[in-house]
């Protein structure tokens, strides 16, 4: 056991980053990543859900939508996850990781039940916003809670690998939507609501489970709860020590930090060191987040489009071709993930943007052609995903780990909102006007200033990017409070 935090007038000390990080891969890790993980499951199961039964919703005896009204729907989910983005972050950094992930998730639960019931457009939309607004939040919440509870020589992979598991959602709503809206099942006029319910009762499985995992303790230390803190690293280490025995000792070269006491930063503060001094590492993040962005909604959001207007592939079978998409997608991080703490944070993050862009460079130069038909146009699609896949996640994981502590949550919202608003809205825009052109010299140009951007982020990083692999995130990022 370690002693207690040391506390005097002005500040304390503890050690709780230390025991965090040396504590070995355990039972207790693999829960609080599957809880907390999760929530990308849910969102790329909205997603694609929405994408899937999009054609079901126009039909009289479902909603009626229209092509447009249907559109705005993903518009208005985007909108929302942004707008729940910048509010729970904000939560997250003032009142605890562990209120806001519960939180975010009893919303985005209600939200998607509700969608289930809606008798008509307004509702529709309406709880398509209330459902982006939890998962918006659930971005920031979570991806510090699980920055702050999972050791420094893992962090990287095991960031990437959750980050990337929005894919087996996505496969998952292709899958639901593929069965429940078979006639010989449900059919389209009930198949919708039960897909929508379905991941309603998927969160309600995750709350109970996410009930039992911590707050963090470096959140609790840091905001002067420091017997709350000692308590859940006491609880942790018993945990782990009765499945692995004696835990290692804390390194003699990482004992006690130094903290001062002192109250959350303003928003406006928080602005002002991104700004200032932490500007060039905003530059990178930013570029990041607007690159993957861009270069994920061009393709997945006009998906459909591609394979209808240039292929002939019909409405009903759009979905088969998202299950090759989806695998590239989500075996890209959890093979590469490991790369990302030996090789290097910078050395990788280059790597996966500059081969991805270049990937859908040369996969745009063949549509041109004319040498792909609708599975070949997967299938590359497929490889050049599985680089891009864990580029995009890359690009959270530099949000989360290379701020303070004390503002983690809310810079993960502003660049995850700016990131996503930029490229959530311009890219579908964009790509579907170039689509609608039927040119496929003009779809090509659109891929290319999606390969351009990533592969223009991929350098910055690998110029100016921060070595953050395998290191404690105190020594990345001290937190503002840090007392030498």
């Amino acid at each position: 056991m370690s002693a207690p935090p040391h506390t005097s007038a002005t500040g304390f000390s503890s050690d709780i980053p230390a025991r965090l990080d040396r504590l070995p891969w355990s039972r207790w890790h693999w829960r609080v990543a599957i809880a907390l993980g999760v929530a990308w499951i849910l969102d790329g199961l909205e997603v694609t859900l929405v994408g899937s039964v999009g054609a079901v919703l126009e039909r009289q005896d479902t909603l009626a939508l229209t092509a447009g009204q249907v559109g705005w729907s993903g518009s208005l989910y985007i909108l929302g996850a942004v707008i729940g983005a910048l509010v729970f972050g904000r939560m997250a950094d003032r009142l605890g990781r562990k209120r806001l992930f519960l939180a975010t998730l009893l919303v985005y639960m209600a939200a998607t039940l509700a969608t289930a019931f809606s008798p008509g457009f307004t509702m529709f939309a309406l709880c398509r916003f209330c459902t982006g607004l939890g998962i918006g939040g659930e971005y920031a919440a979570i991806n510090s809670a699980i920055d702050e509870l999972i050791p420094a020589r893992v962090r990287g992979r095991v960031n990437l690998a959750i980050n990337g598991s929005f894919w087996f959602g996505a496969a998952l709503g292709a899958g639901l939507s593929l069965l429940l809206l078979d006639a010989r099942v449900l059919g389209p006029v009930w198949g919708w609501r039960v897909c929508f319910g379905l991941g309603a009762i998927l969160a309600i499985a995750i709350v109970l489970v996410r009930r039992h995992v911590p707050e963090s303790p470096r959140w609790l230390a840091t905001h002067g709860r420091h017997d709350e803190a000692e308590g859940v690293i006491a609880s942790i280490e018993a945990d782990i020590r009765a499945a692995h025995g004696e835990l290692p000792p804390v390194p003699s070269t990482r004992t006690r930090m130094g903290f001062r006491q002192q109250a959350a930063p303003a928003i406006g503060d928080v602005m002002r060191l991104l700004v200032h001094r932490y500007r060039r590492r905003s530059v990178i993040t930013l570029a990041l987040m607007v690159a993957q962005a861009f270069f994920y909604n061009a393709i997945f959001f006009t998906y459909a489009l591609v394979l209808t207007r240039f292929y002939g592939v019909p409405d009903a079978r759009v979905a088969l071709y998202i299950f090759p998409f989806a695998l590239g997608n989500a075996v890209g991080p959890l093979l590469l993930g490991p790369l990302f703490d030996h090789v290097g944070r910078r050395r990788m993050i280059a790597l996966t943007y500059v081969l991805s862009g270049l990937g859908l460079a040369l996969t745009g130069w063949a549509f041109t052609q004319g040498w792909l038909d609708a599975r070949t146009q997967a299938l590359c699609w497929s490889a050049v995903f599985f680089l891009a896949s864990a580029a995009a996640s890359s690009a959270y994981l530099t949000a989360s780990e290379v701020f303070p502590l004390e503002m983690r949550a809310l810079a993960i919202s502003v660049f995850y909102a700016v990131g996503t608003g930029t490229g959530g809205f311009v890219a579908p825009v964009l790509l579907g006007t170039l689509i609608e052109s039927g040119s496929r010299g003009a779809v090509a140009a659109g891929y290319g200033i999606g390969a351009a951007l990533v592969v223009i982020a991929g350098l910055l990083a690998l110029r100016f990017g921060v070595d953050a692999e395998r290191r404690p995130l105190e020594e990345v990022a001290p937190p503002l409070s840090f007392d030498e």
